[in-house]
């Protein structure tokens, strides 16, 4: 894979996974208490990540990475996910998703805020374009479910640690490796979780065992592996444009439900998934002259 492939092929392995992670959740959520499912995602993925470390030496990430690491680790891989997990058993699915995808927005403009991020017109309008779709996607899956106000206060939460979390790990990435960054901030979500470690031991004892399966599944695969793809492709580019591509998420938790649970999908719902796509696409490319005012490759005789 050429090198400059690389970021967009992990964020599209990211989306690929975490889509995957709410028919996970789906599952592991009617055995799992919202705190014992964080705490048992985040410590198999910690396992791993800790495995793959040792494997690699990467050893500890240097002093300047530990503020954006903990700030990340608390909010993103801790109240996130608890309150996530929280939330969708409040409210129905498509106020969680209208709620929670409010996310990238926040991560556009407080990476615009803090990190300097650049807001063109064309991130700006594919955002509102996929916001248009989730909207669509969210009134479809809503059906006869009901609002619950705590629900919807959880699903804010989620949708705030994760876009705080999103702009304190990118300086950390500047000096840190990806699964540095990953590692420990997926132990420090672990750690904030522990509170939750008696109602995991219940749950474990009591929970059939596909439900188990589930939650070690989304620890191995949507955290440890697909958090770690995202930090790689965080690390080169802006906040505002890999927020942007999370719009991706609910068209393929769309196409998955319709494989893998068989909930048909509707036209509203296949039109909102479409709008998803399109969006991604609009606010992940670049104007026509960039592209022709980019320079010319040098050819490898002519290099010094």
């Amino acid at each position: 894979m050429h090198p400059s492939t690389r970021p967009t092929a992990a964020a599209a392995l990211t989306v690929m996974l975490w889509a995957s992670a709410f028919v996970g959740i789906r599952s592991a959520g009617a055995h799992y208490s919202p705190g014992a499912l964080a705490l048992g995602r985040l410590l198999a993925g910690a396992l791993v990540l800790g495995a793959i470390c040792a494997v690699r030496r990467e050893g500890w990430p240097p002093r300047e990475a530990w503020r954006g690491i903990v700030v990340s680790g608390v909010l993103w891989f801790g109240v996130y996910m608890v309150a996530l997990n929280w939330g969708e058993q409040q409210v129905d699915a498509g106020t969680a998703a209208l709620v929670v995808n409010i996310g990238p927005i926040l991560v556009a403009l407080l990476s615009s805020r803090f990190l300097g991020d650049p807001l063109p017109p064309r991130l700006l309008a594919g955002m509102a374009v996929s916001f248009a779709g989730a909207v669509a996607v969210g009134f479809s899956m809503s059906g006869e479910g009901s609002a619950d106000v705590v629900g919807v206060v959880l699903c804010v939460i989620a949708a705030i640690g994760y876009a705080c979390g999103v702009v304190a790990q990118k300086p950390a990435l500047g000096r840190a490796s990806a699964l540095q960054v990953t590692t420990f901030g997926c132990a420090i979500g672990a750690v904030a979780c522990l509170p939750f470690a008696g109602q995991l031991v219940h749950d474990v004892a009591h929970a059939p065992a596909s439900a188990t399966l589930n939650m070690l599944y989304l620890g191995v695969f949507p955290t440890a592996l697909a958090f770690t793809t995202w930090a790689y492709a965080l690390a080169r580019t802006t906040a505002s444009r890999m927020g942007a591509t999370t719009y991706a998420v609910p068209a393929l938790v769309v196409l998955m439900s319709w494989l893998v649970l068989d909930e048909v999908p509707g036209l509203i719902t296949l039109g909102g998934g479409a709008l998803c796509l399109a969006g991604v696409a609009v606010a992940r490319s670049r104007p026509w002259y960039a592209r022709e005012s980019a320079p010319a490759p040098v050819p490898s005789e002519k290099r010094l």
